[in-house]
């Protein structure tokens, strides 16, 4: 890295990890000494008048040799020579120079020299003095240039030290704002892609409660005219989550409607949590802070911090500043997981609807219509007296009734097979690929799991075989009745406590980013969600789909 960005890197971490001036002050010599190969450096800070040093800061000089020299220089010679022209000043031999004063008793010789000016914010504040360059050469211009850089900056490192340097309400300041913006990125980060609301608002519940250090944080969401305890983390009695109680009257009421935090700092905001929130319930607190989560100018509900544990029980400004800068994260995660959830219940809503029309489409065109038609026939046959007539009737009567006794069976079958249950996932898979092929889909079928091969006593939970079943059904089913495919290759194999399924078919194929009108592959995906599984789907219209599921099973 080349020596001036090195240095340049080297100030700015030192403002970064400590305003204090002193620190940075002595940053900068180190910089300098190791950009230009000098052996002693040293800061000269100039009075209010600008006249004179007030203070001279070196290194490279021990402290035992420091107090030898005694008095330190306040800016005669040839360090007055850079108070009076402020310009960069090169010498071979500084003890050569016409103003130089010589060097008292006890100092260390020294010959050459380098010093340029350092302003901050546009004034004199100093100049940088370089001596004795390593080697015995004189400091060259490159020298010289790298170091007039090294003063700019230099000069806004000092500027930004002094602004803080003894002020800890700036620094404090300084730190809250890391805070708040370390509370907002760890739940951003915490909450990415997370849209499952139980999940989501246990993590705000845990992150608030550590953020303020609270006894205990609650997340109460708002439901019509009243508020339900959804979360919560730290000391809290039993039974108070998915506890509901009126909004009126209530401090978080008062936090919802103005979208203000509120704070039980008086008798009279502390008496209103008791009775009318959740002090009924065994949620006492002499200290607390209710925050409302809000986004898109709703709010969701309300954060409510309880009794602060350090330095407490109440909370203070910057606990309320940085808990509300808190809330506004965790207000978006819990609108977004409400959304998803939402969306979610309503496809399912909408899938089990579909299923209903579906079977009812089933018994109607295929069931009550055979029926209708074998009434028909019997009572036509009721109407004559020709017993050739009735048996004919009958026989025919007895071959519809069996027609549909197998429909309904088959019904039955879809709907929950009896294979399933009673010899499990592999059989009742193979009955399923032998109805496809009745169909008119070819399906070749591989089975290899644990149970089925003996390497395992016990099949797998009934939740994991239904998913199982449900997605190679659904496959099949859209595979043969949307894909129009001749022949698909179903492969079940269980590995590493996993069950994978991969369906693959020769059918017309589809776009999976374009959203379709019916929910099978919903369903698929629902399925396999819920056992924490993924479910992937690819297709190209004209080239087939293929659908890869991962059940875990341990």
């Amino acid at each position: 890295m080349d020596p001036t960005v090195r240095s340049v890197l080297s100030i700015a971490r030192g403002v970064l990890s400590d305003l204090d001036l002193e620190t940075v002050l002595g940053r900068v010599l180190d910089a300098a000494r190791e950009l230009t190969g000098a052996r002693y450096a040293a800061l000269g800070v100039l009075d209010e008048q600008r006249g004179a040093l007030s203070r001279f800061v070196t290194v490279g000089i021990d402290e035992e040799r420091r107090r030898a020299i005694g008095q330190l220089p306040t800016g005669r010679g040839v360090l007055g020579e850079l108070i009076v022209h402020p310009t960069p000043l090169r010498l071979a031999d500084v003890g050569a120079h016409p103003h130089s004063y010589g060097f008292p008793p006890g100092h260390p010789p020294m010959k050459t020299f380098l010093g340029v000016p350092v302003e901050v914010a546009g004034v004199a504040f100093g100049n940088l003095y370089l001596t004795d360059k390593e080697g015995g050469g004189e400091f060259t211009q490159e020298d010289e240039d790298a170091l007039v850089v090294l003063a700019e900056f230099a000069g806004v490192a000092i500027d930004h030290a002094r602004r803080f340097t003894g002020s800890e309400r700036r620094r404090g300041e300084l730190q809250r704002t890391v805070e708040t913006l370390d509370a907002t990125v760890q739940i951003s980060r915490a909450l990415a892609g997370q849209t499952d609301l139980p999940t989501v608002l246990e993590l705000v519940a845990k992150r608030g409660r550590a953020l303020v250090s609270a006894r205990a944080l609650l997340i109460e969401l708002h439901d019509g005219d009243e508020l339900v305890v959804a979360a919560g983390t730290g000391r809290l009695p039993d039974g108070l989550i998915g506890h509901r109680f009126e909004l009126a009257g209530t401090v978080a009421g008062v936090a919802l409607r103005t979208l203000q935090p509120q704070r039980l700092e008086d008798e009279v905001t502390r008496v209103r949590f008791e009775e009318h929130g959740l002090g009924h319930l065994g949620l006492h607190a002499d200290g607390g802070l209710i925050v409302p989560l809000v986004f898109q100018s709703r709010a969701y509900g309300v954060l409510v911090a309880v009794d602060r544990l350090d330095d407490g029980p109440e909370f203070s400004p910057d606990d309320e500043r940085l808990l509300q800068a808190f809330a506004t994260s965790a207000a978006t995660a819990v609108a977004t997981a409400q959304s998803v959830q939402a969306q979610g219940q309503a496809e399912r809503v909408a899938a089990a609807e579909e299923e209903r029309r579906r079977w009812a489409r089933e018994l109607h065109d295929e069931t009550l219509q055979g029926l209708a038609a074998l009434r028909l026939g019997l009572a036509s046959a009721r109407r004559t007296n020709d017993s050739a007539a009735v048996d004919a009737a009958i026989a025919a009567a007895v071959e519809q009734l069996e027609s549909e006794i197998a429909s309904l069976r088959a019904l039955i079958t879809e709907l929950r097979p009896a294979a399933l249950d009673d010899l499990g996932i592999g059989p009742a898979i193979e009955a399923l690929a032998a109805r496809a092929a009745g169909s008119g889909l070819d399906v070749d079928l591989a089975v290899d799991l644990a149970h089925d091969g003996g390497g395992q006593a016990d099949r797998h939970p009934p939740e994991v075989e239904t998913a199982i079943y449900r997605i190679v059904q659904e496959g099949l089913n859209n595979a043969g009745k949307h894909g129009r495919a001749a022949r698909a290759v179903v492969e079940i194999v269980e590995r590493n406590g996993n069950v994978d399924v991969t369906l693959r078919d020769d059918g017309a194929g589809f776009d999976p980013s374009l959203r379709t009108a019916g929910f099978g592959l919903v369903g698929m995906r629902e399925r396999a969600e819920l056992l924490g599984g993924t479910l992937r789907i690819d297709s190209t219209p004209g080239e087939g789909t293929t659908v890869r599921a991962r059940i875990p099973v341990r």
